[in-house]
């Protein structure tokens, strides 16, 4: 069944405000959350041209209180049917590496982000046995990358933990993770190198629906990425890691 209410992390730009179009449409409930105020009204604007009904909330995913007040305020206007965990940043830009703050800001945004939304919305889901969790890893998240560190650490921590979740609650609330490859986001307009099988927003969007609908556990795209990732993983590190110590940094 089509999720009708959605709560959205990092609607207001990227990939988030890709997904936040893609399901709005009548008789669905957006709960669109981000930091920018301008470019969040601006996605909720769009979103209502199109039929939906839209709320908003203000606040940084890494405060635990705010996320968790967010949610809560959310699911008692109208029970969450789908949370969508998008919001995340990388660190070590225009060639520049990691900083040992960047590292923290990733952590905190990419993971504590993550769960401070997702443990809340679970504490409601699995009081009334339904629900849906979808949590946006990424490709780099299959093997730890030295060309962005904290980066590929913190979305293979959000994978292993929505994988995990998915088969303890299964029955309950439905768990799934989010894979992509590079997406023409402000996240990637930064990258100074070649993004093989670079997507737009649009695409990414109507890919991540459609493996949500069908509630796939692990949504990895594009296919050649997807397929390179897993060859990643299975190789030994005495073969893979020259090769990797040759990738563009971040």
């Amino acid at each position: 069944m089509r999720a009708k209410t959605i709560f959205i992390t990092g609607a207001s730009s990227g990939l988030g405000r890709a997904l936040s179009l893609h399901y709005a449409q009548k008789g669905v409930c957006l709960f669109l959350c981000g930091r920018d105020k301008k470019k969040l009204f601006d996605v909720a604007a769009d979103c209502q041209e199109k039929g939906a009904k839209v709320h908003t909330f203000l606040f940084d995913v890494t405060n635990p209180a705010d996320a968790l007040q967010a949610v809560f305020a959310a699911d008692a206007i109208k029970p969450i049917d789908l949370l969508i965990a998008n919001a995340g940043i990388s660190g070590g830009v225009l060639g520049i590496a990691e900083t040992a703050e960047q590292t923290r800001q990733v952590f905190a945004t990419n993971i504590g982000g993550v769960t401070n939304v997702v443990l809340p919305a679970l504490e409601k889901m699995r009081k009334r046995k339904r629900g849906q969790i979808a949590i946006v890893s990424s490709i780099a998240g299959y093997r730890g990358l030295p060309s962005c560190p904290a980066y590929s650490a913190s979305k293979a921590c959000v994978k292993a933990w929505g994988e995990a979740l998915r088969g303890w609650l299964y029955g309950q609330v439905k768990v799934n993770v989010i894979c992509p490859g590079f997406i023409k986001t402000p996240l990637t307009d930064v990258n100074r190198f070649r993004m093989p099988f670079l997507m737009k927003p649009e695409k990414a969007a109507r890919i991540i629906a459609k493996g949500l609908e069908k509630d796939k556990a692990l949504i990895t795209f594009p296919w050649p990425m997807a397929f390179l990732a897993w060859l990643e993983s299975a190789l030994p590190a005495c073969i893979l890691h020259p090769i990797l110590r040759h990738l563009p940094e971040k």
